[in-house]
C-alpha cells in the first residue's frame, strides 16, 4: 500500500472543528484572524453529526486523512493560533504554521486539504502543486472566477494531480453506481437529465455528463441580494455537444435521469429510486425496482473526496467524483445562465470567451 504524507491549509468548519464542536454562526467572519472559536473537545469523535453507524464519517479534512491507514497527517497550518493549539493538542503535531505557503515549501506534503476562504484556493491550489503535492481536495466554493478554476484545472492536470473541489452528495459512492447503471443502459438511452437549479458549487448534473456543453437559455434571475450572493436563482436548459438536454426546474429533485426505458431520481432524504419498463401482461409498464447497494445516506463528508483521490492515486478511478473540471463546468453553466437572463433569456453560447466572469457566495466563508 502506498504511503502518503498529508497536511491541511485552513483549520476552519471543514479543515478541522466540525468532529469536535458545535457549529456557531461565524459564516461572515471570513477576514478577522481573531474569529470565533467553539468551545472545543479535542478527545471527541465525529461530534458534529453524531448518529449511528459511520456513514459519512468524519466530517472534517484532518479527520479524514488521518483516519486513513495509508495517510500521515503531518502539518496544519491557520492564522488563528487558538486553532494551531487545537489542531496540535488533537493530533500531537507540532508541525504547525500561520504561513500556508512556508508549510508547502518545509514539508512538502503529498495529499494537501485547501479549506481556506474561498479567494486563497486557487492561489494555494497551484502552489501545493509547485510543491510536490500528489493529490488535492479543496472545500467548496472551488472558486470565485472561470480564470481561477481554469488555472486550478490546469495545473493539476498538467502535472497528473487528482483534484476534487468540495464535499458534496456527489461524492458518495452511490453517486458511482448511479452512473454505472446510466452506463450500463439500465434506463436505455439517456435523453435528459433535470436538476433544481445549476447550483454550481453544489452541483449533481454535471457529473452525468460525457460532453461538454455549448449553450444555455435562462430565465427569473434576480439582482446581487443584499446578502452579496449573486448565484443564479431562475430556471433554464443546457444543451451538451451529444445532445444530452439538461432541465434546471424549480422544484425539481436533487437530480432526475431520464432515459428511453427507465428514469432514475436522487432526493437528499429519500436516497435514490429506480424505475424501469417491464412487459407485463397488459404491455409495458414502467415498474419501481429495488435501488441497488449502496443507497445514499447522509451526511456526506469530506472522508469521500480523500477516498476519491487516493483511488485516483491507486489508478482506479479516472478522476474525482466532484472534480474540479466539474466544478468547472457547472460554474460556467450558472455564469451563462445569469447572463441569458439579463438578456432576457438569449441564447448564450459555450465556452464563454470572458473568464473574468464569476460569482459571489454569502455561504460558507
Amino acid at each position: 500500500m502506498a504511503q502518503y504524507r498529508a497536511a491541511v491549509i485552513g483549520l476552519g468548519w471543514m479543515g478541522l472543528l466540525y468532529d469536535l464542536a458545535t457549529r456557531i454562526p461565524d459564516r461572515f467572519e471570513i477576514d478577522d484572524i481573531d474569529r470565533p472559536t467553539p468551545p472545543l473537545n479535542i478527545h471527541r469523535q465525529f461530534y458534529y453529526h453524531d448518529h449511528p453507524g459511520e456513514e459519512g464519517l468524519p466530517s472534517s479534512y484532518a479527520e479524514a486523512l488521518s483516519s486513513r491507514p495509508e495517510v500521515e497527517l503531518i502539518a496544519g497550518a491557520d492564522r488563528d493560533p487558538k486553532r494551531l493549539q487545537a489542531f496540535t493538542e488533537r493530533y500531537g503535531i507540532q508541525a504547525v504554521y500561520t504561513d500556508a505557503v512556508e508549510m508547502l515549501r518545509q514539508e512538502r506534503p503529498d495529499l494537501v486539504a485547501v479549506c481556506t476562504n474561498t479567494k486563497y484556493r486557487p492561489d494555494l491550489t497551484c502552489r501545493a502543486v509547485e510543491e510536490g503535492a500528489k493529490g488535492i481536495v479543496t472545500e467548496k466554493p472551488m472558486a470565485h472566477t472561470l480564470e481561477e478554476a481554469d488555472r486550478m484545472v490546469q495545473t493539476c492536470a498538467n502535472a497528473g494531480v487528482p483534484l476534487c473541489c468540495g464535499a458534496i452528495t456527489t461524492t458518495h459512492p452511490s453517486f458511482g453506481r448511479a452512473k454505472a447503471l446510466v452506463k450500463s443502459g439500465a434506463i436505455g438511452q439517456l435523453l435528459s437529465v433535470e436538476a433544481g437549479g445549476p447550483f454550481a458549487q453544489h452541483q449533481n448534473w454535471s457529473y452525468f455528463l460525457n460532453s461538454r456543453p455549448v449553450w444555455v437559455v435562462g430565465t427569473g434571475d434576480s439582482p446581487r441580494r443584499e446578502s452579496g450572493s449573486d448565484e443564479f436563482i431562475g430556471q433554464g436548459m443546457m444543451e451538451t455537444e451529444d445532445g444530452l438536454v439538461v432541465h434546471f426546474r424549480q422544484g425539481a429533485p436533487g437530480v432526475r435521469l431520464n432515459g428511453t426505458s427507465g428514469e432514475i431520481l436522487f432526493d437528499y432524504y429519500s436516497g435514490w429510486r429506480l424505475w424501469q419498463d417491464v412487459e407485463t401482461p397488459d404491455g409495458t409498464r414502467r415498474v419501481e425496482m429495488p435501488w441497488p447497494k449502496p443507497q445514499f445516506v447522509p451526511p456526506y463528508g469530506a472522508v469521500y473526496c480523500v477516498a476519491d483521490v487516493l483511488d485516483c492515486l491507486a489508478g482506479t478511478l479516472d478522476e474525482p467524483k466532484n472534480s474540479g473540471r466539474r466544478v468547472t463546468i457547472a460554474l460556467e453553466v450558472e455564469i451563462a445562465l445569469k447572463l441569458s437572463s439579463a438578456q432576457g433569456g438569449a441564447h448564450i453560447a459555450l465556452p464563454l470567451p470572458d473568464r473574468s466572469l464569476g460569482l459571489h457566495y454569502d455561504w460558507f466563508r
